[in-house]
């Protein structure tokens, strides 16, 4: 790597606010010498958390923000009124070009809002979408849109496809990923009127591998690469398969502690279980990036801890030395 990547944390986002974050932040420049974090937030408890940890100090700087924008503040509002607010002041330094990415497990509204007032959106594209990864049988499915546009149109729908393709083919080297969206059966006249107008114009759309409806059983088996739909569904999804997951994974605990005989049976099986629970893991793949922004956005879950942060701030790498950015603009543009 030529130069270093610099990511700007909002240190006071999330549940676990400064710690686990400064902590994350410490574990990625340890591992990743070639990364720079610039911790924006309230300087006295982010110094206080550093001071815990031996780093590289010429990879840490810290960035004082008076303010923090709550959960329950109003996004917009809480954008456009808290000026010094860690999130808008991380996002100041990605939009002055003194940071490639910006890392926040902050309120996902005020990133929403933020990303599109403070980053900018990239020429040409009507709306960024939230597309994290989706853990399945096969490896990883991206979801796209998962909470950006509720009441997304079709030809939006149709640039999700497309950012996600450059962003999955990129991120996950797989050439020409396929691409399906998400609906109630496999037919090409069902669905609802979203869903049935996009349909056609993603099977036109030259730019991506359209191989049709998806049902929502078909996710987990990883059956195509690239998972379309507005945010509302998305969200549904995303949510539901993280509840599914923890449930399913807490019964397995749950039964195999529930005697002595399953107890002795659990340690023959712990490698297994192990890997079970790695492969279901929706957070191993760090944040949602929040795609069509001129700078890297990444919402990491609100609960978030430090191996999290770490893995966040890391997939920041892949983005800048793919040039994930100019491929979407190059391929707005062309239109």
């Amino acid at each position: 790597m030529s130069e270093k990547v610099v990511v700007a944390l909002d240190a006071m986002g999330g549940d676990y606010a400064p710690a686990e974050a400064v902590k994350g932040a410490v574990e990625a420049v340890t591992e990743h010498p070639e990364i720079k974090v610039i911790l924006v937030g309230k300087q006295n408890q982010i110094k206080e958390e550093l001071g815990k940890y031996e780093y590289f100090e010429e990879n840490i700087e810290v960035v004082n923000a008076t303010e923090i924008i709550e959960m329950g503040e109003v996004p917009t509002k809480a954008i456009r009124e808290k000026k010094d607010s860690s999130l808008v002041v991380a996002m100041k330094l990605v939009r002055e070009e003194k940071a490639d990415a910006i890392v926040s497990a902050g309120s996902t509204g005020a990133i929403l809002v933020g990303g599109q007032l403070v980053v900018g959106r990239i020429k040409g594209i009507k709306r960024p979408a939230l597309a994290p990864f989706l853990p399945s049988k096969k490896g990883f499915s991206l979801l796209i849109d998962c909470g950006a546009n509720v009441d997304a149109r079709p030809e939006h729908l149709v640039q999700f496809a497309q950012m996600g393709s450059v962003y999955f083919e990129n991120v996950m080297g797989k050439k020409n990923p396929t691409v399906g969206i998400v609906n109630i059966g496999t037919e090409e006249e069902k669905g609802n009127q979203l869903v049935k107008e996009t349909y056609p114009l993603l099977k036109e759309c030259k730019d991506i591998n359209f191989v049709g409806s998806v049902e929502a059983r078909e996710i987990a088996k990883g059956g195509v690469d690239i998972l379309v739909c507005e945010a509302f569904v998305g969200n549904v999804i995303l949510k539901f398969f993280e509840g599914v997951a923890l449930t399913f994974l807490g019964c397995i605990k749950e039964g195999l502690m529930s005697s002595i005989r399953t107890k002795l049976g659990a340690l023959m099986i712990k490698p297994a279980i192990k890997g079970l629970v790695k492969t279901f893991d929706v957070s191993s793949q760090g944040g949602a990036p929040l795609l069509g922004l001129n700078g890297l956005v990444v919402k990491a879950h609100g609960n978030s801890k430090s191996g999290e942060i770490k893995t966040a701030i890391f997939q920041c790498i892949a983005f800048k030395e793919n040039s994930i950015n100019d491929k979407i603009s190059a391929m707005v543009s062309s239109k």
